[in-house]
Order: structure tokens, then C-alpha cells, then sequence
């Protein structure tokens, strides 16, 4: 009897009574319920970094979970950053910010914003609203500025004295201004004199396009007193030959960057000029490729939209042989022959990182068909290379 009990007993041991299950349950939970699992308690840096990938609507929304979110949409981090959103209606939260949270931006952060843009669509209020936000930031120190248009008109159909007035005022008080992206806005000649006057030792970079109240003169200005820009991003309107031969001069040595897009054919590139970067959105013709390899030895990249029916071998040929820097082409309705495309790609050699060839450019010819082509130009690349069905520029 004495070993039979003593069996039952280390039975007793073995296995679990039915009140056992539920409390190991209750102990594992005790056991990883931890504090950090409370939402509320999550450590200041992992809020943040949250908060940084919501956009604003859920971010305001999400600071009335609790006290300490809240105090993490104050922080001054999370307000170094930000993008208005302006769109008709101004009251959709979905579509817009909200103009509730954009007076809280201006009363509370307009002094930690340091990164900022602004989006618009095509309605003339919208416009407004941007230019009505940037005369309020009188108290920012703000690096990196961007004005961009969704969908033409918007900023064009502001009063232009509106405008410069909204921009001066960021121009003036922020003196740190080291990025600048506009498009579309009729900015002017003596507003840039004002930015020049005031963050002449900051400006790094300056991107304009289809702003018509600008001036050669006006872009010379900026290159010629902001010693520290480096790169220079502008469409054909505002470029002239004297402009280009300005800006090959030693005088500006210092810029690594010339970024010119070209919509439009114009007699531009017949001296020498320091461009990066090209991109003709329009048709140009072969006479002004040939000359761009000849005239761009600087070139980094090429996009070429459209030319015609005229194989432009020789050309890219032209352009490989000149053109040491070249690391980006992109060809759209243009033609060239198989051969002439490998034989330029073996000229550039792995130095092209971005090879965008739509299928139709490439003419098949004797020596090469569209089945052999991929695997001749992916051998010289040193890489694997498929012709695009779709221009990914």
C-alpha cells in the first residue's frame, strides 16, 4: 500500500491537475505583461519616431491618447520637417491640412521648422494660403525651402507682389536658407537680390523653373555672390548663351552641378559649358546632340524624350567619347542601330548606372537582333540589362 500511494504521489507530479493550464496562463501573462506593453509607456524615442511617419492628422490625433504623446507632439524634432498640404476644400482633413493645425503649427513650432514645402493644387486660394503662411513665419531659421504646384496654375495667379512680399519675408529672417525648390511662381530679380543679401554664405543649391519675372541677370547674381552654391537646377526659359558662358567661366569653378531642362529646341550649347545634367522633354534635333557632345564634357546624365527617325549613333558615340562623367542616358521616340548601341555602351563601359532604352529605339541589323541585344549589352555593363518596355525617367 506504502509503494502503491507512493506511485499515486509522483503521478501527482508527473502530470498537470485541470487547475494547472489556467495557471500558467495567468503566470505567463504576469510574467510578459510588462510595463512597456502600456502604450502610454512606450520610451520617448520609439513615440517619436512613430510620430515622424504619420501625417499630420493622425499625429494630432494620436497626441490625444495620452499625456506623454501629447508631450511628444511638441517636441522640437518633430517639427524640424514638414510639408502644408493646401488643397480646395481647406477643410478636408483627407485632402489638406487643416487650417486649425496650421495656426497651431505657426503659434507653437514656426521656430523648430528648418525643413519646410508646400504643396498646392491648381485653385488660386490654395496659392493664397501658402503665401499667407509664409509671411508668418518671422521667427524660423528654416534650410530648406520648397513652393510646388500639383497642377497648373496656382502660384502664377497670385499677385506676384503678394508673392515676393511672402517669400521676402522667409528670405530676410531666416539666414540659413540653404535649399531652395521653386517652380512655377512669379518670384523675381530683386527678391533674389534680397535672398543673396541675406544667405549669401548658406546657399548650397537653387532650383528653378518657368518662373518668367526671372532674369539671366538674376541667376548670374545669385552664382556670382553665393560662393558656397554648388548646384544649380534650371529650365531653358530662364538660360541664355551669355548666361552659360557666365556660368563655364573660373568664376564658377565651384558649382558641381548644372541641371537644365529643355523643353524646347534652342540654339544653346556652341561654347563650352559646364551642364550635368540634361533633359529634353521635347524633340531635339541631331545637330544640337552632336554639339552637346562636343560642348558638355561635364555631362552626368542625358534624357533625350524624343528625336525623330534618324539613327543617332554617331552622336552617342561622340557623347561617350567626350563625355568621361556620363553615368545616367535615357532614350525615348529616338532610333539607333544595335551595333551603334553596343558599341557605345562599350565605350562607356560600367560607368552607366542607369541605362533607361526603350524597346523601339533599337533598330536589329546585321550583327544583332532583339534576342541577342540583352545579353551583349548586359556583358559590357556587367550587369544584368533588358531594354524597358516603359521609360522609368
Amino acid at each position: 500500500m506504502k509503494r502503491g500511494r507512493s506511485g499515486l504521489k509522483s503521478k501527482s507530479h508527473t502530470f498537470l491537475s485541470h487547475e494547472e493550464p489556467a495557471k500558467k496562463q495567468k503566470w505567463l501573462m504576469s510574467r510578459f505583461s510588462s510595463p512597456t506593453q502600456d502604450w502610454g509607456n512606450l520610451p520617448h524615442h520609439v513615440v517619436l519616431q512613430i510620430f515622424q511617419n504619420l501625417s499630420l492628422v493622425d499625429r494630432a490625433r494620436a497626441s490625444s491618447v495620452c499625456r506623454c504623446w501629447n508631450d511628444v507632439f511638441h517636441t522640437p524634432d518633430l517639427w524640424r520637417r514638414f510639408e502644408f498640404e493646401l488643397n480646395q476644400p481647406a477643410t478636408s482633413y483627407l485632402r489638406s491640412t487643416h487650417p486649425d493645425l496650421i495656426q497651431q503649427i505657426i503659434k507653437k513650432h514656426a521656430q523648430h521648422l528648418q525643413y519646410v514645402s508646400f504643396k498646392v493644387d491648381s485653385c488660386t486660394e490654395s496659392a493664397e494660403a501658402a503665401c499667407d503662411i509664409l509671411s508668418q513665419l518671422v521667427n524660423c531659421t528654416i534650410k530648406t525651402l520648397g513652393l510646388i504646384s500639383t497642377a497648373r496654375p496656382s502660384f502664377m495667379d497670385v499677385s506676384q507682389a503678394h508673392f515676393v512680399s511672402a517669400l521676402t519675408v522667409v528670405f530676410v529672417n531666416s539666414k540659413s536658407l540653404s535649399s531652395i525648390k521653386i517652380d512655377d511662381t512669379p518670384v523675381d530679380d530683386p527678391s533674389l537680390k534680397v535672398l543673396v543679401a541675406n544667405n549669401s554664405d548658406t546657399l548650397k543649391l537653387l532650383k528653378m523653373s518657368s518662373c518668367p519675372h526671372v532674369s539671366p541677370a538674376g541667376i548670374l547674381c545669385v552664382a556670382d555672390q553665393c560662393h558656397g552654391l554648388r548646384e544649380l537646377a534650371l529650365n531653358y526659359h530662364l538660360l541664355s548663351d551669355e548666361l552659360l558662358l557666365a556660368l563655364s567661366s573660373e568664376k564658377h569653378v565651384h558649382l558641381e552641378h548644372l541641371r537644365i531642362d529643355v523643353e524646347e529646341f534652342e540654339p544653346f550649347f556652341c561654347e563650352e559649358t559646364p551642364v550635368t545634367h540634361l533633359y529634353f522633354g521635347r524633340a531635339v534635333s541631331k545637330e544640337m546632340l552632336g554639339r552637346i557632345g562636343l560642348n558638355c564634357p561635364r555631362l552626368v546624365e542625358l534624357v533625350v524624350c524624343a528625336n525623330g527617325l534618324e539613327p543617332l549613333d554617331e552622336e552617342l558615340f561622340r557623347i561617350a567619347e567626350r563625355c568621361k562623367s556620363l553615368t545616367a542616358i535615357g532614350l525615348g521616340e529616338c532610333e539607333v542601330t544595335c551595333s551603334g548601341f553596343v558599341e557605345f555602351v562599350k565605350m562607356c563601359g560600367g560607368r552607366l548606372t542607369q541605362l533607361s532604352i526603350m524597346e523601339e529605339v533599337l533598330i536589329p541589323d546585321s550583327s544583332y537582333n532583339m534576342e541577342q541585344i540583352h545579353s551583349e549589352v548586359s556583358k559590357h555593363l556587367g550587369r544584368m540589362w533588358f531594354p524597358d518596355m516603359m521609360p522609368t525617367w
